[in-house]
C-alpha cells in the first residue's frame, strides 16, 4: 500500500497538483488539515480515497476534527494538532495517541516535517507544501509504504 500524506495547502494548487502527479500511483490521500475549502478539488484532483481532517484554518468545514482509521491492520490517529498545543511540543499529542492506543498519530499544523518513534508509536508530520518553515523552507510531504515485513515505511520528500 501506498499513501501520500500532506498538509497545510491553504488552498494552494501549484504544490499540490505537482505532488499529486509526481507521486501517482497513491492508494490513498491523507491531508491533515488547513485544506481551507479544496476538499472537493483534492477528492477529484487525487483519483482515490481521500481522508482529511480539519485544520484551524478551516472555519466552515466539514471535515471532522479528527478521525481514527486503520490502514495494513494499523491504528492511526490523524489531527491537525492544534488542539494539543503542538506548536509548543508534542507531549500532549502523544499522551492522546498513546491513549486512544494508536500506533501511529500524524498531524499537521506546525508546517515542519516530523519524523519520530515514541516507544512503539510513530509520530509524523508531512510539514508544509504551501508555507514551509523549517530550515531551507523547502516544501514538503510524506510517502508512507507498507515495508516486506508488514511496517510501515516513511518517505520524507521535498519539492
Amino acid at each position: 500500500m501506498r499513501v501520500l500524506i500532506i498538509s497545510d495547502t491553504h488552498g494552494y494548487h501549484k504544490n499540490l497538483d505537482k505532488v499529486l502527479k509526481l507521486e501517482r500511483p497513491y492508494h490513498q490521500v491523507i491531508h491533515l488539515g488547513d485544506i481551507e475549502g479544496d476538499e472537493d478539488y483534492l477528492e477529484t484532483a487525487a483519483g482515490c480515497p481521500v481522508t482529511a481532517v480539519k485544520g484551524n484554518n478551516d472555519y466552515f468545514s466539514r471535515l471532522p476534527q479528527e478521525q481514527i482509521i486503520e490502514l495494513e491492520g494499523k491504528r492511526i490517529f490523524i489531527t491537525h494538532g492544534h488542539y494539543y498545543y503542538v506548536v509548543a511540543g508534542l507531549e500532549h499529542l502523544i499522551r492522546e495517541a498513546q491513549g486512544r492506543d494508536a500506533d501511529l498519530v500524524m498531524f499537521g499544523h506546525i508546517h515542519r516535517p516530523v519524523l519520530r518513534k515514541e516507544g512503539t508509536l510513530s509520530v509524523i508530520n508531512p510539514g508544509s507544501l504551501s508555507f514551509p518553515r523549517q530550515e531551507g523552507h523547502k516544501p514538503s510531504y510524506i510517502v508512507m509504504e507498507t515495508g516486506d515485513d508488514g511496517d510501515f515505511q516513511f518517505f520524507l520528500k521535498f519539492l
